[in-house]
């Protein structure tokens, strides 16, 4: 979410005539963007503020913005209180307040609108920065802001307000203008993606908004996240089922195998609803090409986790064998319902020991899905040299590495896969590869 929030940023500054600069101190306006998702996000976004204030004290004209969750949508004053030498300070997805300080412009936006009408500001076309277009082969696009499913440990909701779907035709403009530059692949964001178009009343949903982006001409794959196991519809998965260019990956959390831990987390599911959803997701897609692969998240260490329940929690990962599994360990967010009611009682040193089994676990059974690719060919979208060799992406957002003196950028090709690993694998070009170009696509005209 904070990479389309920063690269609606770029276009906002670029459309006022500013040009990206690698270097803080060459820079005239710089924007950080933050995240506190977890308390060592929190604390980066706090170092990397202060390590802007000799900047600052060295030019007085340089224009300091900090953006994101750090600010939140209530957060501000307190924050101009402790960081004086800040000029700007914007909520999440907010691009008005630093326009409006860069043009003098009077924000005559009522607080209730103001970051709707802002965001909307730049709806449709959005200009990548000069050095990627025409390079930049996969981006994101913002479809639900916000957040209105509170979990107990959760800081979104408090941080970037309540769930707001953007209009189906902002979504559709930003994207074809985003295909006009080059891009072949967007995944739609949200903080719960599923409920896309629940606040609005022209009867969208994430289903209709994919079946609408499916037409761009163009635009070569499409991919969503992030979604929830309350709100992940049959409707949802027969859209995904149904469009080639919807990729077959879901990302579906579930961050705890004990149900008592759910029911303190306010999930609002069992374990075997899980259980359920994950069987319904295989069957629903196991048409598609080459099968489907799932990603959860799991929090180990929450507060009253016993050992047992813990335990129930690695039982259900290794029994769904999914294909990626994010991993964290809790940290009270101050303002949660957790942080406010609950004791953090599991110890640091039992939450990391918990942590490594569920790493170990995963890489297991990441590199057991990973075996079965070796051998095959597959599709991959190709997005950029790494070190002297292509770095892409199959259909299950496997990834992929490619040794080759063809320019392969924005290219789907029918590779061998030749190795695989946990997190990673090789793959060879066939002896006559067909690179497979995306369509072509109008350029964004220009005056």
């Amino acid at each position: 979410m904070n990479v389309a929030d920063s690269q609606r940023v770029a276009s906002a500054l670029e459309r006022l005539g500013y040009q990206m600069t690698e270097l803080p101190e060459e820079a005239d306006v710089i924007v950080l963007n933050t995240c506190v998702v977890r308390q060592s996000a929190e604390d980066r976004a706090y170092g990397r503020l202060h390590s802007l204030r000799p900047l600052k004290e060295r030019n007085p004209n340089l224009v300091i913005n900090v953006m994101g969750c750090l600010v939140g949508v209530k957060n501000a004053e307190p924050l101009k209180k402790r960081f004086p030498f800040v000029d700007v300070f914007s909520p999440p997805s907010d691009v008005g307040p630093l326009v409006a300080y860069l043009t003098q412009e009077e924000a005559r936006l009522s607080e209730e609108k103001a970051t709707l009408e802002r965001f909307a500001l730049m709806d449709g076309e959005l200009l990548l920065p000069q050095h990627q277009r025409g390079r930049q082969v996969s981006a994101f696009v913002s479809a639900v802001l916000g957040c209105s499913h509170a979990c107990t440990f959760c800081i979104i909701p408090y941080r970037r307000g309540v769930e707001r779907s953007r209009p189906i035709a902002a979504i559709l403009g930003e994207i074809r203008s985003l295909v006009a530059q080059g891009v072949k692949e967007v995944t739609l964001l949200g903080q719960i993606v599923d409920r896309y178009g629940k606040d609005l009343d022209d009867g969208s949903s994430l289903a209709s908004l994919l079946r609408c982006v499916h037409e761009i001409e163009g635009l070569e794959r499409i991919r969503f996240l992030t979604s929830h196991p309350n709100y992940l519809t049959e409707d949802l998965l027969d859209a995904v089922a149904e469009l080639p260019k919807v990729m077959p990956h879901i990302e579906v959390p579930v961050q705890a195998g004990d149900d008592e831990v759910l029911a303190r987390m306010k999930r609002g599911y069992t374990a075997d609803d899980y259980r359920r959803l994950i069987e319904r997701i295989r069957s629903h897609l196991a048409g598609k090409t080459p099968g489907v692969s799932i990603a959860t998240d799991i929090i180990v260490g929450f507060p009253g986790e016993s050992e047992a329940q813990f335990q129930r929690t690695y039982d259900l990962l290794a029994e769904l064998k999914l294909d990626v599994a994010h991993l964290a360990r809790y940290s009270p967010r101050p303002g949660t319902v957790a942080a406010r009611k609950m004791v953090d009682d599991v110890p640091e040193e039992e939450k990391m020991r918990r942590f490594r089994l569920l790493e170990e676990l995963q890489e297991r059974i990441a590199a057991e899905i990973n075996a079965t690719y070796v051998g095959k060919t597959v599709e991959v979208l190709f997005e950029e040299k790494v070190r002297g060799r292509w770095k892409g992406r199959t259909p299950t957002n496997k990834l992929v590495f490619l040794e080759s003196e063809e320019d392969l950028r924005g290219k789907v090709v029918p590779v061998l896969i030749t190795w695989a690993g946990p997190w990673s694998m090789q793959a060879a070009l066939p002896p006559t590869p067909e690179l497979r170009p995306a369509a072509a696509a109008e350029p964004i005209a220009r005056p």
